[in-house]
């Protein structure tokens, strides 16, 4: 996918962040700090995680600055609902700055953490990859947990498998 026009890429980011949030919001508010192992993440650093690496990894090194990435602690937002918020405000940062760039802009090189040259739409492809790898993280340690949560799209691959035509 090459990213020609910020507004398209925006309404994809937007659908890619409500799918994350959807699940976000299934975990039970007492097992934010829960990880599936001592000095993993836990589910709140997960989410923090997407948020503060979309914000001051992707989005700064996007705009020609450093990357800012100072982690993804409990300082940050501590509880469940501060969680939340705190996502939905780097996001909605997030969207502010990416809604001026360019074509020009999407097409010149930034520079990533490690110093590598990556064209601008090429390293927003690879944030909403992040976004998806941690995501899925969030849906196995819910798996792990036991706790039920939402389909990615709309229908669980039980309820596909039954509005299918058989291929008998």
């Amino acid at each position: 996918m090459e990213i020609r026009d910020i507004g398209e890429f925006l309404g994809y980011f937007e659908k890619v962040h409500r799918r994350t949030m959807n699940v976000v919001r299934a975990i039970p508010p007492a097992k934010v700090d829960w990880a599936f192992r001592e000095g993993k993440f836990t589910l709140g650093d997960l989410v923090r995680h997407i948020a503060t690496a979309n914000r001051y990894l992707f989005v700064e090194t996007c705009q020609g600055k450093p990357s800012a990435y100072n982690g993804c602690g409990k300082e940050l937002a501590p509880s469940y609902d501060e969680i939340v918020r705190f996502s939905e405000r780097l996001h909605q940062e997030d969207v502010a700055i990416l809604s001026v760039f360019s074509q020009d802009d999407l097409a010149r090189k930034c520079t990533t953490p490690d110093g590598s040259a990556i064209t601008t739409w090429k390293w927003l492809r690879a944030m909403i990859e992040h976004e998806a790898h941690h995501r899925g993280q969030i849906y196995t340690y819910l798996a792990i947990l036991e706790v039920p949560t939402p389909p990615l799209y709309g229908l669980t691959s039980e309820q596909v498998r039954e509005r299918s035509r058989s291929r008998s």
